[in-house]
């Protein structure tokens, strides 16, 4: 997300003179729903007055997901996911293999202290907010044939999914019907679901989802989420 370009509107066919165009940032732009002219944070403040969630209720989910990954690290959870990368540090070569984004001493008290960012007494700060991040993932995918053909042990088999659209001035609501739509394709509910995970764009965001769908906190993000690790799409 730090690789975004940056915009100088005008710049194209030229500016009038005496006229100073204005740098801005391209992510910033892809951050808006020009649609309906709200930001994404706004579209959270909006769900979560909606979903009646609250400012404590948030930063809640924020603490979770930065205990959370903290425990996960410790633990090597993250270990064979990681490939390290090898950097310069004041002339010396560092292998660069551990999340910088998680803030895993955060405490209840710090989260508490931060200004709300989109809304005057909001539910969304920059503590409870996934970060601007940089990062990348890959993954295999492979028919049931090649995993004969090559002698291969999948890690998982994918057995349903679905795309749903909302209404974009509550956008973060997604998961919810999209999780629904799922689960009655394949004829599973939550309770058959071990482990289940849902994007922390921002922590009023997930706390609208977990509320809605009545998740249990005990097998949700487990590792922590995107409020820890930064935003997906990084």
């Amino acid at each position: 997300m730090s690789q975004t370009p940056f915009l100088l509107k005008g710049a194209r066919f030229g500016v009038k003179f005496s006229q100073t165009p204005v740098l801005e940032c391209g992510l910033w732009e892809g951050l808006k729903d020009h649609n309906v002219n709200m930001r994404m944070g706004e579209t959270a403040e909006k769900l979560g007055k909606k979903c009646g969630i609250s400012r404590e209720d948030a930063d809640r989910v924020a603490l979770r997901s930065q205990q959370r990954w903290a425990d996960a690290h410790k633990r090597g959870v993250f270990k064979d996911e990681i490939v390290g990368v090898p950097i310069k540090v004041k002339g010396k070569e560092v292998l660069f293999n551990t999340d910088e984004h998680p803030k895993p001493n955060t405490t209840a008290e710090q989260l508490a202290k931060l200004a709300s960012v989109f809304e005057r007494n909001g539910t969304v700060t920059a503590g409870n907010a996934s970060g601007v991040n940089d990062g990348a993932g890959a993954i295999v995918l492979a028919s049931e044939e090649a995993l004969t053909k090559h002698n291969l042990k999948p890690l998982a088999r994918i057995v349903g999914y679905s795309s749903v659209g909302v209404d974009p001035t509550i956008m973060g609501i997604g998961p919810v019907p999209a999780i629904q739509a799922v689960l009655k394709k394949t004829g599973l509910t939550l309770n058959d679901i071990d482990v289940i995970e849902v994007n922390e764009a921002f922590a009023t965001q997930f706390a609208a989802c977990e509320k809605e769908l009545g998740l249990d906190p005990a097998k949700t993000n487990v590792n922590g989420g995107a409020v820890a690790l930064g935003h997906r799409m990084s």
